[in-house]
This record gives structure tokens, C-alpha cells and sequence, in this order.
């Protein structure tokens, strides 16, 4: 792990500007891009620390505030941790802003952050990798079947409501995808019940695209947010084990 610096910046959008925050080897060199989508909970510590280790193993990190319509993070006040106590109010509140986010809203989003990171200088020239968490792996499958040109490899960890059968569910990008895929699903998650992970295999396989997808035994949703009751240590590493790998292959 090499020295990183964080900083908190502002990506210019259609609808405004939305705050961010990037992480990058202290280096000053150019490293691969990482556009890192947040969980519900937004934008807060644990994220920054989960890009800060994502940079110290060689990765310019960019985490939007992707609630930045309604404000700057944290949109939401947040205990220090999120117990299943809390759920309940927060998701009343987060849940009218998650539902905002229609695919063409997201994918406004993702252009105008791939577009500040083609001009950012601690960012390699090239394609970027996306990674999601929560509902941002539904951000990442979106983005990457909208900018195959520039996602070279894209993942999700305990995603919900990834292949509905909605008409604008996520899976339907996959014919578009050129980027190699993975996913961690939470095990027994009722966001993504096993039917939809049937769907967005079967969709991924169809569509010829380089794709994994495992199920996390005995892992709920959210299991990588160390800051909630659904942390699960040996899932969370787990999952950066396959997601430094999969960004290797990519690089």
C-alpha cells in the first residue's frame, strides 16, 4: 500500500455540480481510474476509507455524491453506525432520492464524471473501472452499458434490483457491455432474490460479455460497509480480493 491523498472536489454536471471526493496515490503520477458508486447511505467516512485503500493499491478513486440535487454529503444525517434500528427512518427519507435516479438521470451523471475524469491530471489517459455498491452497482451496470468505449471493467457488490422486469431494468444494457464483469451477491438478499440473479446471468452470457457471478454464502446485504450491522468481515474481503483482481486484468 502506497501514501494516498484525499480531496474533496466538484464535478460539473447538467443539473449543477456534485461534490466528490478523490483519492490517488501521492505519487503525483497518472494512475487507472476507479469510479466508485456509493451505497444509499451516500457519501460519508466509511467510503472514503474504502477509496483510500482502493488508492493505496494504485488507483486514482472518484466517489460522486450522487444525491447532489439535494445537497451536499452527508444529504442525510447518519449515526456513526447504521444498526437495524436506524434503517427503517433513514429509508424513509433516502428512499424518494434513490427512486429519482432513473437510468437516464444516472447515466447524465455518469458522462459528466467520466468526462472530469479524461481532464483530471492523477488520471491515466485511457478507459476507467466502475465499481457499485448497494444500489451504485445498478449505477455501475448502467454505466457501463452506456460508455462501452470507456469502462474497461465494471463490478457490483450486494446490488438489489439489478434484473427486474421493469422495461428500463439494468440487465437490459447488457447487450451494449464490451467491459469484463463481476458481481458479489449478498446471500438470501431480498433486493435481489434468486430468479434475478438467474436473469442477469442468463443476460450477461447472451450478450457474450466476460462476466463472473458469485453468490456470497451466508453474507446479507450490505456486507461490506463497515459501519452497519451487515458487515461481514469475510465477505468484505472477499470482495476486494475479487475486485483488485478483476481491476489487474483490466489495467
Amino acid at each position: 500500500m502506497t501514501a494516498v491523498q484525499g480531496t474533496d472536489v466538484g464535478i460539473p454536471t447538467e443539473d449543477g455540480t456534485a461534490d466528490a471526493y478523490l483519492a490517488h496515490p501521492g505519487d503525483g503520477k497518472a494512475h487507472p481510474a476507479v469510479l466508485f458508486y456509493m451505497d444509499a447511505f451516500g457519501l460519508r467516512p466509511q467510503l472514503r476509507s474504502m477509496a483510500d485503500r482502493l488508492a493505496g493499491a494504485g488507483y486514482t478513486v472518484l466517489v460522486p455524491n450522487v444525491f447532489y440535487r439535494h445537497g451536499r454529503a452527508p444529504v442525510v444525517e447518519l449515526p456513526e453506525f447504521i444498526d437495524a434500528a436506524a434503517r427503517p427512518g433513514l429509508f424513509a427519507r433516502l428512499g424518494p432520492l434513490i427512486r429519482e435516479l432513473t437510468p437516464e438521470v444516472s447515466t447524465r451523471d455518469a458522462g459528466a464524471c467520466l468526462r472530469w475524469l479524461a481532464e483530471c491530471p492523477v488520471a491515466a489517459d485511457g478507459p476507467v473501472a466502475v465499481t457499485g455498491y448497494c444500489m451504485g452497482a445498478r449505477l455501475a451496470l448502467f454505466t457501463a452499458g452506456t460508455y462501452p468505449s470507456r469502462v474497461a471493467a465494471a463490478a457490483g457488490f450486494h446490488g438489489g434490483r439489478l434484473a427486474t422486469e421493469a422495461p428500463d431494468s439494468p440487465h437490459l444494457v447488457a447487450e451494449h457491455i464490451t467491459a469484463e464483469v463481476y458481481f458479489g451477491h449478498a446471500d438470501e438478499d431480498p433486493s435481489l432474490p434468486p430468479e434475478q440473479i438467474a436473469r442477469l446471468g442468463e443476460a450477461l452470457t447472451a450478450a457474450g460479455v466476460r462476466h463472473r457471478c458469485e453468490v456470497y454464502a451466508g453474507a446479507p446485504h450490505g456486507y461490506t460497509q463497515a459501519d452497519t450491522a451487515e458487515y461481514d468481515e469475510k465477505a468484505a474481503e472477499r470482495h476486494w480480493d475479487a475486485l483488485l483482481d478483476l481491476l489487474k486484468r483490466a489495467f
